[in-house]
């Protein structure tokens, strides 16, 4: 069942409604949005509140993006030659078993 609660952001009163348990958790959200749209006031001065909204939701952005990792990932660094090596044999040995294995396969 919804449940409506009351979030405080830049001065404003608003009535919410979340699912229940969810109350601390959308508290939280406010605070953070809260935070983001008073650092927007501050910094740019008298804004509308659509325009407070959207700078508060663009530094939030700006710290979602800046906190995540690279989209590309680094190139990856080149195998050690001596694990290619050890692979390179346990690749023929598995391959001169699978050999012997199908050889006395189609003898018996």
């Amino acid at each position: 069942m919804a449940r409506l609660i009351d979030i405080n952001i830049a001065g404003r009163t608003y009535q919410v409604a979340c699912r229940e348990g969810e109350e601390e958790t959308l508290r939280a959200a406010a605070r953070l949005v809260d935070a983001k749209s008073r650092e927007a006031l501050a910094g740019l001065g008298t804004l509308s509140e659509a325009r407070q909204f959207l700078f508060a939701s663009l530094l939030l952005a700006d710290q979602l993006v800046d906190n995540r990792p690279d989209a590309a990932p680094p190139p990856p660094t080149a195998p050690d030659p001596a694990l290619i090596s050890r692979a390179d044999s346990l690749a023929s040995r598995l391959e001169s078993l699978a050999a012997h294995l199908e050889a006395e396969g189609q003898n018996a």
